[in-house]
């Protein structure tokens, strides 16, 4: 399980490492990358565009990988989807820019062109990579910590943020414009090779599933055609796919925008030196990676709905406040709070969610239909975040169009919840009782449930009747 947990985290960290590094160099990398001499609102907007394109391809990313998963087992997908990323991340600290930044010299529009393939590199692995390390662990996790061990995997994303812009945020105190501009936005992505031959490595060693490694083979969908697995995986599940739609939509958005969008908001809107602002958005990432999995493991306690629930509540009544904090022109402090309110509202949401979108499909069909699901609504919904942001700000002048976002967020949220089964101390569906002691085997095999063998009665996972 530990080898599972660090083997999934590290590719998670790696992956939101080059978003949060992309995000936080946003300013510098649109006067690199496009015509002009400053980072005015079209580059910026052109940067965030870019971005945006990444995750178009997320989709396609989702349906080659997610399917294969279930055709050739996690651990190859898994240890394919590290490789592109790193090689996608280093070359990106490799490429010309538009004109006489960098000492490759200037490439005019070619310089967009090539940034835009590495993006859509990172994005397509992207597609099968966290939906991956989600079903991995939690076909690995016994049914009564699966909440915990899945908070692990946010807990690699926040720490890819906040090592990201650590390291960002050294650089710019440390450089000059120029300097920065010229060579040292690429030291952040060059980085990605060392890390990439690490998390390699680490994914070479782990093992197939038990859950995928115990299905039968007519359960199998590399046993059945093309036609057949797309029938299964899709229309055989479309009422999970739509709930889990929804719930990634609340996530991913509330994601995107704290750490995705703030950093520029608070430097470009309210007015927070970059430094300064990428410092706020860091301290707050760093204070979720610490509580979060804390947070996983009282939804294997008290459920994960209720947690969800608060996240979705939190959206709705508190985002407006959050987001008049921050532009109150009350100091640091106010602003800092600010922040820290929409990262409560993540909190609540990236704690549950590694272990309740997994559950919602059949292991047979579970990462093809999870990252179908996923990277639709990740590439309509989320990674747009930031340009839609950011363009709205712009053409309204209306500096609450974040809270307003938000919102909208919550109030999916609250519905898709509301359709979405309680999944903790369940067994996942398709698979028999997964347990962490001795002490719990022998009582699953007595009474064919995973029940806490010292409080009879709070159990529901039941066996099949065949299957006890």
């Amino acid at each position: 399980m530990r080898r599972s947990i660090t083997g999934t985290a590290v590719g998670n960290f790696m992956e939101w490492y080059d978003f949060g590094v992309y995000a936080y160099l946003a300013t510098v990398i649109a006067t690199v990358f496009f015509p002009g001499n400053g980072s005015g609102a079209a580059n910026i907007v052109g940067t965030f565009g870019i971005l945006a394109a990444s995750f178009v391809v997320r989709p396609l990313g989702g349906a080659v990988l997610g399917p294969l998963g279930d055709r050739i087992g996690r651990k190859r997908v898994l240890t394919l989807t590290i490789t592109i990323m790193a090689i996608a991340t280093t070359t990106t600290g490799l490429l010309p820019g538009y004109s006489d930044h960098g000492f490759w010299g200037g490439v005019g529009v070619w310089a967009v062109i090539l940034l835009l393939i590495t993006r859509l590199l990172q994005g397509f692995s992207t597609g099968g990579e966290y939906v991956g390390a989600m079903t991995y662990v939690d076909e690995h996790a016994p049914d009564r910590k699966r909440g915990m061990m899945g908070g692990f995997l946010p807990t690699g994303t926040l720490t890819g943020y906040v090592v990201g812009a650590v390291l960002v945020t050294g650089l710019t105190a440390g450089l000059s414009d120029s300097a920065m501009q010229s060579w040292g936005w690429r030291i952040p992505f060059l980085i990605g090779a060392p890390m990439g031959l690490i998390a390699l490595y680490m994914r070479l060693r782990l093992e197939e599933t038990p859950a995928y490694e115990s299905l039968k083979a007519d359960e199998r969908v590399s046993e059945k055609g093309a036609a057949h697995q797309l029938r299964r995986t899709i229309i055989d599940q479309w009422p999970q796919v739509l709930v889990c739609i929804g719930l990634v939509l609340t996530f991913n958005v509330t994601n995107y925008m704290l750490s995705g969008y703030l950093p520029t908001y608070l430097s470009d809107i309210v007015g927070v030196p970059q430094t300064d602002a990428l410092v706020i958005v860091t301290v707050v990432l760093l204070i979720l990676a610490l509580v979060v999995v804390f947070v996983a493991r009282l939804s294997d306690r008290f459920g994960r709905k209720p947690i969800m629930w608060t996240g979705c509540g939190l959206l709705i009544v508190v985002s407006v406040p959050a987001v008049a904090l921050m532009g109150a022109d009350a100091g640091y402090f106010v602003v800092f709070l600010g922040v820290l309110l929409v990262g409560l509202m993540l909190l609540c949401l990236n704690s549950t969610e590694p272990s309740v979108l997994p559950a919602l499909f059949p292991t047979s069909v579970r990462y093809g239909a999870l990252a179908i699901a996923y990277n639709i609504s990740v590439s309509a919904f989320g990674g747009t975040t930031p340009l839609i942001a950011s363009g709205l700000i712009s053409l309204t002048g209306n500096t609450l169009v974040p809270a307003y976002i938000l919102i909208a967020a919550g109030i999916v949220g609250a519905v898709s919840v509301y359709f979405t089964p309680e999944s903790a101390n369940r067994r996942l569906p398709g698979a028999t009782p997964t347990v962490a002691t001795e002490k719990e085997a022998r009582y699953v095999a007595k009474v064919g449930t995973i029940e806490d063998p010292d409080a009879p009665g709070t159990g529901v996972t039941e066996t099949e009747p065949p299957d006890e």
